[in-house]
């Protein structure tokens, strides 16, 4: 009791305080990608998504109706009606002739334009041109007008992206991809982990080092060899190139060590205890495995399958190396590329595709997180 009331205020909350640090900043982003894809496309153009929830201020051009349209009163030709042709309610606050200076004068004001023509802009939208002259031409006067207008939020952006856009293809293709790539080099480092951690068998030291010097190989370095072998293999056998099957067997490969890695660590850390007595009741090394072993490493599991997950699902080069970019098979991440580079300036559409990848993976992460720390940090100290 006296050594934890002496501890200091830092290194009793010097923890939590960093982990909510990191919270916030993580947080933070995502809220903001979750705001922009709620709000109107020209909203989000003319301010930040902090701004979300006041009204917004942007500059407009439009052009006013042409000489067709005026009619006389008070023996000048006037034009009159309302700049927002579309209906929108919003306030002006200044207005102008020209884009040098589109806000010379303020709204309610009548501008001189020269000649005898003036042109007033109201709050409300509202305008009257006039001039001792008929109005001549096929053009409208040009005008320039600073609006104002209160916040607009929409599930338009998800419609055009779900239904629009093929990102709903896409999304399927993705999980089509990242659920078998997780389960299958689980399945195969569940057995090679308990292989390695409680059976005896010649060059086991050896395939132990070899795993942990695959685990620094570059991913770049390995992808076009692989790749040359897959292909080979299957021209072979006579199975077509960008396939499913191909990107299953390389996130299963590249996966792989590290999955093997991790799992003898927990395992080998079980009691032994454990081992024995089923060993003395005559199980054996399969039925330690599946009625023992697994059920105690499912935290470690989990936490892989995090790993995997979020590695599977936010992966561009392997996807489009393998598996191309074909409509009915291109995964989401290379879509969102597509998007980026046709839709650079159309940040609605930008940041509703980002925010729906990272749904299923939050879903993921929140869904299995109370396994996550436990299973990294079991079996980094052995029990007794």
């Amino acid at each position: 009791m006296a050594a934890s009331t002496g501890k200091s205020f830092v290194s009793r909350f010097g923890v939590h305080i960093a982990v909510l640090v990191f919270v916030v900043i993580w947080t933070i982003p995502t809220l903001g990608i979750l705001v922009s894809s709620l709000r109107d496309k020209d909203q989000i153009i003319a301010s930040g998504w902090w701004n979300s929830f006041a009204s917004s201020s942007q500059t407009e051009a439009g052009r006013l109706p042409a000489a067709s349209a005026q009619t006389q009163k008070d023996g000048k030709y006037v034009i009159e009606g309302n700049v927002f042709g579309d209906g929108a309610k919003r306030d002006i606050s200044a207005f102008g002739v020209k884009a040098a200076a589109p806000t010379q004068y303020k709204a309610g004001t009548a501008a001189d334009l020269g000649d005898g023509v003036t042109l007033q802009v109201n709050a409300d939208g509202s305008f009257v041109l006039a001039s001792p002259k008929a109005f001549e031409g096929d053009r409208g006067q040009r005008v320039y007008y600073a609006s104002s207008a209160p916040p607009k939020f929409t599930t338009e952006n998800y419609d055009a992206v779900l239904f629009s856009e093929g990102i709903g293809r896409s999304f399927m293709n993705s999980l089509t991809v990242t659920i078998p790539a997780t389960i299958i080099p689980i399945l195969i480092a569940a057995f090679a982990a308990y292989a390695l951690a409680w059976m005896r068998f010649p060059g086991r030291a050896l395939l132990i080092a070899v795993i942990i010097g695959l685990l620094v190989v570059p991913l770049q370095m390995s992808l076009i060899p692989l790749l040359k072998l897959y292909n080979g293999v299957g021209t072979f056998f006579g199975v077509p190139s960008k396939t499913y099957l191909g990107i299953w067997l390389a996130h299963t490969g590249f996966g792989l060590p590290f999955a093997i890695y991790l799992l003898r660590s927990y395992i080998a850390g079980l009691p032994r205890e454990i081992m024995e007595s089923a060993r003395i009741d005559g199980a054996s090394d399969f039925e330690i495995f599946v009625k023992i072993v697994l059920p105690l490493s499912f935290p470690v599991l989990a936490s892989f399958a995090i790993f995997q997950f979020l590695w599977v699902w936010n992966d561009l080069l392997v996807a489009m190396v393998f598996l191309g970019t074909a409509p009915d098979q291109i995964v989401l991440t290379a879509k969102l590329n597509a998007l980026l580079g046709s839709r650079g300036g159309n940040w609605e559409i930008l940041t509703t595709s980002a925010f729906i990848t990272i749904i299923v993976p939050l879903i993921v992460f929140f869904s299995l997180q109370r396994y996550f720390v436990r299973g990294l940090l079991a079996g980094s100290v052995k029990g007794g």
